[in-house]
């Protein structure tokens, strides 16, 4: 009986360290943040527009490829890819969508005036709903939906030039074609 004692705590720690190690794994990706929705029709949502533009609703993502994007005024990284956003809507055959999360709708404008407006329609989540349907983790949060409304990408953290030439890009391009 001592002697377990002694070995079940070095057990224990061994377990421990095993998983301490799988955690600092530099073969996983931390930015990767797996979806259950891909593959998957995009949720049901039906938000009004902001200011005079038109709405976001579900019926919009059939027929035309669909960049989604979650953004807010308050949000620096949204700031930082909004060039990229900019960027995006001037590929032929895609439509740029933006959705504002929980941001008040004058801050919204206010950003807009400032920056460059690429979305074709910018719906308002000012209580998260339409986020917590798409299993938002925070913005900016940005999904590409092909012609029959399934969801084929997710990036959950700011576009970068890199993801933007080596995944987006490549990924628009075949579902434009």
């Amino acid at each position: 009986m001592r002697r377990l004692l002694f070995i079940l705590p070095v057990l224990v720690l061994g377990a421990m360290l095993l998983l301490f190690w799988r955690g600092l794994d530099p073969a996983r990706d931390p930015s990767v943040i797996p979806s259950a929705l891909i593959g998957k029709k995009a949720a049901e949502i039906d938000l009004p527009g902001l200011g005079a533009r038109g709405g976001v609703a579900s019926k919009d993502f059939s027929g035309q490829i669909t960049v989604l994007n979650f953004f807010a005024s308050w949000c620096a990284p949204c700031r930082a890819e909004h060039p990229l956003i900019k960027d995006l809507a001037t590929l032929p055959g895609v439509r740029v969508i933006g959705v504002t999360f929980k941001d008040a709708p004058a801050d919204s404008e206010k950003y807009l005036a400032e920056l460059g407006d690429p979305y074709q329609a910018i719906g308002v989540d000012n209580e998260g709903r339409a986020g917590m349907e798409f299993g938002l983790t925070g913005v900016p949060e940005t999904y590409v939906i092909d012609r029959e409304g399934i969801i084929r990408y997710r990036l959950a953290q700011p576009l970068d030039p890199s993801r933007l030439e080596g995944e987006l890009k490549p990924l628009l391009k075949e579902l434009t074609q």
